[in-house]
């Protein structure tokens, strides 16, 4: 079978039609970032949580919300990642405290490393979520105009944290991490609530 060239191999994809073998195949096909599933594509919901070294708070909730979106069957419609608004921990792996509490709630961020923001991440993901307003206000200064509206502060995703910052607990002792982790586990349900496709009929 000869199918034309395309620069968007979805659109090759969808002009092959169904009887191509590459709808005939069980598993799920992921090209460009296009999740294949009969005749209908969709491209993966990219959330980044931003702090301000990408060593506590933000890789701890990216960790937290990539185990809730597995448990909830979702790995296949969202995706996640963590981010620091400064340079001072590139490369670096999550703090010790942060990776010891995480860990005894079942969180593996050991494979985690720090990076810093930069422009690409605000087309790329659909939503960048601030742990604190401060760090907000740094991402309003750096996005670009036509994404503005990605921009959210954590909190806000559930009702009873709204409006409210996530502690940095970097020079406080554990009990300052078990504190993050609750309201991070927390937010991570509503967000995927939130996010959740709804049924197909």
């Amino acid at each position: 079978m000869k199918v034309a060239k395309y620069n968007n191999p979805l659109r090759a994809v969808l002009i092959a039609g169904a009887k191509s073998p590459i709808f005939q195949c069980r598993e799920q096909i992921d090209l460009s970032g296009f999740i294949i599933r009969g005749m209908s594509a969709e491209k993966k919901i990219g959330v980044l949580f931003v702090c301000m070294g990408n060593i506590c708070r933000s890789p701890t909730a990216e960790a937290a919300f990539r185990h809730a979106v597995k448990q909830a069957g979702l790995e296949q419609v969202i995706e996640c990642d963590s981010a620091g608004t400064h340079g001072y921990h590139i490369g670096e792996p999550p703090d010790q405290r942060a990776q010891k509490t995480a860990l005894r709630r079942g969180y593996d961020m050991s494979n985690l490393r720090g990076r810093m923001v930069g422009r690409q991440d605000f087309e790329r993901f659909d939503h960048v979520i601030a742990m604190d307003r401060h760090n907000l206000a740094l991402l309003e200064n750096l996005c670009p105009k036509q994404h503005a509206h990605k921009l959210a502060l954590y909190g806000d995703f559930d009702a009873e944290y709204a409006g409210r910052e996530v502690p940095d607990p970097y020079y406080g002792g554990p009990q300052g991490f078990e504190q993050v982790l609750d309201m991070i586990e927390a937010v991570s349900r509503s967000l995927i609530a939130r996010l959740r496709p709804p049924p197909q009929r």
